[in-house]
């Protein structure tokens, strides 16, 4: 039998609000929907690196800190068998790479796997990323991100010796096949990175909230477009409340009462400029619930953009600088 019929069981969040969590017996397969339930997953280019991707994404964060190994690797299965190719992933998100070794080690060529690097200087970044194709027992990712550069020392990360050199490299070694960063705070930074310096892809927060915090979406989506880097959005819940990913919690939206997460997806991916939406889940109703929006992502009527401008608005003063300063 293969690893993805092991169909491990870590609870059901609410499909439709992410709002809790509970224990079920281990599910069969039978009692899955079938990937051909599902409508088929838009694609789009992703910037100037002729890749066409779906448009959902999966983020292993939540998996590598709150479920157990196996439970982990049948959702990374499951995502692959719906069409979620995307595999995003880091060092500081736990057991997810480890987790993600045996799912690689069958289905490597199904997936587009990115990796990140939490470092200022080319050392360090080249000796995480080996740690990090190791722990994942693959000789390339497809996508290697400077991770969090808001939090980074600029103009040591942009030096002769600094990360981004340690990027270059990796790419030189056939380490990662493109290279970009990604950003939760000071906005700034993004767009001092995007005019000094060439990238594939960057990951920013998008949603409608933080489009009146962090100015990601006013500001550094048009850059982005004009030097054609593709664009995934992240935290497009908001993210999990103080950035806890250890255990099956409300998203920041849901933390704040009943909203509609689908509507939520449909905003970020319908941004302009934006490639696709990498989305953390715990199980699969969450992974079914995400796939079905993205199947159908359509633009917000006028009465829903008009809410989300009203929630956001209102949300933002009680969110503040959830992922970090501005500046």
């Amino acid at each position: 039998m293969r690893r993805r019929d092991f169909l491990g069981w870590a609870g059901a969040l609410s499909a439709t609000t992410f709002v809790g969590c509970r224990h079920e017996a281990e599910a069969k397969l039978a009692d899955l929907p079938t990937p051909d339930t599902f409508a088929p997953l838009p694609t789009r280019a992703l910037g100037k690196t002729g890749e066409q991707i779906p448009i959902l994404g999966l983020g292993t964060g939540p998996a590598g800190m709150g479920l157990p190994d196996a439970d982990a690797a049948a959702l990374y299965h499951r995502a692959l068998d719906l069409g979620v190719k995307l595999l995003d992933t880091a060092p500081m998100y736990q057991r997810a790479q480890a987790q993600l070794r045996p799912v690689m080690h069958e289905r490597r060529t199904e997936a587009f796997l990115t990796t990140k690097s939490l470092t200022s200087t080319a050392s360090e970044f080249l000796a995480e990323t080996e740690r990090n194709l190791k722990t994942m027992g693959v000789e390339q990712v497809d996508l290697a991100y400077l991770h969090c550069v808001g939090e980074l020392d600029l103009d040591m990360v942009l030096s002769d010796k600094g990360s981004l050199a340690g990027l270059r490299e990796a790419q030189r070694r056939g380490w990662t096949r493109y290279v970009g960063f990604t950003a939760h705070n000071r906005t700034a930074t993004s767009i001092r990175m995007l005019k000094e310096a060439e990238f594939d892809v960057i990951m920013i927060p998008l949603n409608y909230v933080d489009r009146h915090t962090y100015g990601f979406e006013s500001e550094v989506l048009p850059l982005a477009a004009e030097k054609g880097v593709g664009v995934l959005a992240m935290k497009v819940f908001g993210g999990a409340p103080r950035m806890n990913y250890k255990r099956p919690t409300k998203s920041s939206l849901a933390a704040h009462g009943n909203h509609d997460h689908g509507v939520a997806l449909r905003y970020a991916l319908n941004l302009p400029g934006v490639s696709g939406a990498v989305v953390g889940v715990f199980n699969f109703d969450e992974l079914h619930q995400s796939r079905a929006w993205a199947s159908e992502p359509t633009p917000l009527t006028a009465d829903e953009q008009a809410d989300v401008d009203t929630r956001g608005a209102q949300m933002a003063r009680v969110w503040r600088e959830h992922f970090g300063p501005r500046a």
